[in-house]
């Protein structure tokens, strides 16, 4: 793989040094200063062992990146160290153009692009790899000299409902190579879609960075028949607060110390704030941004007519382990045959009827934590499992939380969401819980098994705002387990693809989905890849995937709560 290098001005080293030998308070020793880009290693794909199987790594180390090395300025110290701030932000460092853009036709055109198979042949056998180069271009066909596309590969079959996810590799200098499994005989068609041009990842991350505020939420305040609407966010803007004459009102966590900001009533006092809903988007984009993010400009498929013929293999499959935690996840982690997902990286087990779902969740209590993606999980086993009956609560039918048991066999399934931001219909506030709270209520055990996601709701959100979440819950995943002597199941849901726009972006998802992969690296936990799952499926992309698929993902969850 290479070693990694760090190309940091000489004096920034010793800076470094000294701040992490003294181990100053992370608020102490960052003041939001911008630190030069870290050099990225040598030709290294887009996923690596544990790490997000759409790493982006460049061949050449590049002179500009989009992602943003500033640190926040937290309270709470304990949570993330300088050493690992910064080593996030390498991970996910992404090329960006050595110059802005000034017209739309100088941004990488998925028309003019060209891929190849290098060395073809005329058959393959299963188990063998195809290698692919795509070269890029921009709207007059000029060879494009830096990296930074976004692009997504897979071979598929349509009649074998067949399908395995491709990996990506950008070489740093307009060049891309795709690297594509074979697993199963018959034909294998390639598909490569630019996601979005190496511009409008720029657009992306410049205004992720920079706007924090391009959705807005709602507070409502109510007392003695007087009722308050007001915006609030995440964090403090000057558009949130305005000229501050109505500044603020703050709400904190005691457990988390995460906080929440509302703009004050003009009338009705902070302590009044009874219910949350979305508010609504308000990006700002110029003509060329928005150009460069249109839907003729994205997710669009290259013309490259390649199908492979694959003859089957006689050599016998090899045998795979349990699946259990801490394993990492291979590229590819597994593929789809006849719709059912093959998986690579451990012995999974098919659930073919309610019954045999109902023995593996016998005497459990599944806590599930999340957003709507993982609510299907929930909705799928309800419509799956006749036996296990949903509780009434009259809570909100987007928010929760929801509960469910099957008093046969002794079964509790819980979904509730993950707390503030959520873009949700109207919902009692004192129902939106931060999963770090959660899990501290929870007293764990062999017969408790927790799954979360979370990465849609932060995708409009500058990183710092995201890693500290999960900073949170990170400690609080370790006082579980701690607590429960490492004997309960904790599955972390990966993200998914689905969006394609400026408030939630592939891209932006991925930069989540790849520091949630790195901060629990080492933590004895199940990371959950839907990712690939979602992305090399025949289905259109949905941010909420279709029931087949969710069907797998279920079933992928359940072999690591009753593994073989």
């Amino acid at each position: 793989m290479g070693k990694r290098v760090l190309l940091v001005i000489p004096c920034l080293c010793v800076v470094l040094f000294l701040i992490h030998s003294l181990v100053k308070p992370i608020n102490e020793v960052f003041q939001l200063h911008q630190y030069p880009s870290l050099a990225l290693p040598n030709g290294i794909p887009y996923f690596e062992s544990s790490q997000h199987p759409n790493r982006e790594y460049a061949h050449h180390h590049p002179t500009n990146t989009v992602t943003t090395l500033s640190a926040p300025t937290w309270t709470n110290s304990t949570l993330l160290d300088l050493s690992e701030w910064l080593s996030l932000m390498t991970e996910i460092q992404w090329p960006q153009p050595a110059q802005d853009l000034t017209t739309a036709d100088q941004a990488t055109d998925p028309s003019q692009c060209t891929c190849s198979v290098v060395d073809p042949k005329e058959t393959y056998q299963v188990g063998e790899s195809v290698t692919l180069t795509v070269i890029a271009k921009d709207t007059k066909g000029r060879l494009k000299t830096y990296g930074g596309d976004f692009f997504q590969a897979k071979l598929y079959n349509t009649e074998l409902k067949a399908s395995v996810y491709g990996q990506v590799t950008d070489n740093n200098n307009g060049t891309y190579t795709i690297n594509l499994a074979l697993q199963w005989a018959g034909t294998a068609t390639v598909s490569v879609r630019m996601i979005h041009s190496s511009e409008a990842v720029q657009v992306l991350a410049r205004q992720r960075d920079q706007d924090p505020d391009k959705v807005y939420f709602l507070g409502y305040f109510k007392s003695q028949g007087q009722v308050e609407t007001v915006q609030c966010n995440a964090q403090e803007s000057s558009r949130l607060l305005g000229d501050g004459t109505n500044c603020c009102c703050r709400f904190t966590d005691h457990l988390t110390e995460e906080t929440w900001v509302c703009r004050k009533p003009s009338k009705l006092p902070c302590s009044a704030w009874v219910d949350h809903s979305f508010g609504g988007y308000q990006a700002k984009l110029s003509s060329l941004e928005s150009n460069l993010l249109s839907r003729s400009s994205t997710d669009i498929p290259l013309k490259c007519k390649i199908v492979l013929n694959v003859q089957q293999q006689t050599q016998e499959t090899p045998q795979r382990g349990k699946c259990l935690p801490s394993q990492h996840t291979p590229v590819p982690a597994g593929f789809y045959l006849q719709d059912n997902w093959i998986s690579l990286m451990c012995d999974t087990q098919s659930f073919p009827s309610p019954q045999h779902i109902s023995a593996c969740l016998k005497d459990k209590h599944i806590l599930m934590m999340g957003d709507s993606t993982l609510r299907q999980w929930f909705e799928y086993l309800l419509q799956t499992v006749p036996t296990l009956k949903k509780l009434n609560f009259f809570t909100s039918q987007k928010s929760g939380p929801f509960e469910a048991v099957d008093v046969a066999t002794n079964t509790r399934l819980e979904w509730r969401a993950h707390g503030l931001p959520l873009r949700t219909d109207k919902t009692p506030r004192a129902d939106l819980h931060y999963i770090a709270s959660e899990l501290e209520r929870l007293p764990g055990g062999e017969r408790t098994v927790v799954v979360f996601t979370i990465w849609a709701h932060f995708t409009t959100y500058p990183l710092g705002t995201y890693v500290r979440r999960l900073a949170t819950i990170r400690q609080a995943v370790l006082s579980l387990l701690q607590r429960s002597q490492g004997l309960t199941l904790v599955v972390i849901k990966s993200a998914n693809t689905g969006y394609k726009d400026v408030y939630g972006s592939d891209w932006l998802s991925w930069q989540l989905d790849c520091v949630l992969r790195a901060m629990f690296r080492n933590i004895p936990v199940v990371i959950l890849d839907v990712w690939q799952m979602t992305s090399c499926h025949y289905a259109p992309d949905n941010i909420h995937p279709p029931l087949v698929v969710v069907r797998n993902e279920v079933e992928l969850f359940l072999s690591f709560v009753c593994p073989k």
